[in-house]
């Protein structure tokens, strides 16, 4: 005897499987919006054809690089890395941007030097960026607006003209402070030329005129590879630390508390203490300089006399700050009155 289905459970189980078509379709995009996120973007193709030659020579390398040989030119690379990596976090960042912290000339000079070696944007555009970021932050105006998903935030932005809200607000906000800086001044100056020397001549022809290090290594190292782990690990704090991670001092912002983004970035993830409170100068709540070495270094100048006027929020409005506006996963949050 043959049974045959009837057409109403056909129906049922065909419109099931629609359904389930649909949810799973639903699922993909959102996890592609999430990580490509709008696709029409105004393409800027000469940056598209830089940035992707560049880090196509720098995997191709990364997994070439013969690391037991050259180890004296790759602790090179992770000193000049370390170097470039203060002059953004501590100079740019924390210092330009958000005037944590005081800098005598000598300690401002330093920091332009470092920050020169990262291969970024002006000073000027580098902090106007920035306070634009923080006083719009994910909206339109945003430069690197992380709800337009994880490679818009991280490296898409680059690729793509300026959304004209940025524009607008970027004209809006108040760069008098920075512009008066004489270092600042040398530096939009000559900013071409500092950038060259610094970023990729200095660190390329250090090793083969010290120790008779290969060139051809010596420039794919320092040109390409360590200008590309700085500029990720610059972009991992735009991206990862604004998508994933608690948050413990304000849960209704996305930046959040990212301990592999802090690791890499000199302790720039702890990113959703850094949106609530901008103005301290160890842009995180945690004292432990093993995942934030800027802080170590601009207390280390500040026990010099260099950097002075430290900011940071009261503890009392920390906690404050915690109970009312954390997630709870903050230890405090558990702490019985």
């Amino acid at each position: 005897m043959c049974y045959q289905s009837s057409p109403v459970a056909t129906s049922e189980k065909n419109n099931n499987e629609v359904i389930v078509n649909e949810k799973r379709h639903s699922m993909l995009q959102s996890m592609l919006f999430k990580i490509l996120g709008p696709v029409a973007w105004d393409i800027k193709w000469f940056n598209v054809f830089v940035i992707v030659s560049l880090h196509t020579l720098f995997i191709w390398n990364l997994f070439t690089f013969p690391y037991i040989q050259k180890w004296k030119l790759f602790l090179w690379g992770l000193f000049i890395g370390g170097v470039n990596g203060f002059g953004i976090t501590g100079g740019v960042h924390r210092f330009w941007s958000h005037r944590s912290y005081k800098a005598t000339l000598p300690l401002r000079i330093i920091l332009m030097i470092c920050f020169s070696m990262a291969g970024q944007n002006s000073i000027h555009d580098w902090v106007r960026d920035h306070r634009v970021h923080h006083k719009f932050t994910e909206t339109s105006a945003d430069p690197h607006n992380a709800k337009r998903g994880f490679f818009f935030s991280h490296v898409g932005w680059l690729m793509a003209k300026k959304h004209p809200d940025v524009i607008r607000k970027g004209k809006e906000i108040d760069m008098s402070d920075v512009l008066s800086d004489p270092v600042v001044q040398f530096h939009e100056k000559h900013f071409l030329l500092l950038k060259f020397v610094l970023a990729f001549l200095l660190p390329s022809i250090v090793p083969p005129l010290l120790w008779g290090e290969d060139w051809y290594w010596s420039i794919v190292l320092m040109s390409v590879c360590r200008y590309c782990f700085s500029l990720n690990f610059t972009w991992s704090v735009n991206s990862a630390a604004h998508l994933w991670g608690n948050k413990p001092y304000d849960k209704k912002i996305n930046p959040s508390e990212n301990l592999s983004v802090s690791i890499v970035s000199m302790g720039e993830g702890w990113h959703n203490y850094h949106h609530t409170f901008p103005w301290d100068y160890k842009a995180a709540e945690l004292g432990n300089y093993s995942t934030n070495l800027t802080t170590f270094w601009i207390e280390m100048f500040a026990k010099i006399g260099w950097a002075y006027d430290l900011k940071a929020p009261s503890r009392e409005l920390v906690e404050k700050v915690i109970m009312k506006s954390g997630d709870g996963s903050h230890p405090i949050s558990h702490q019985e009155n």
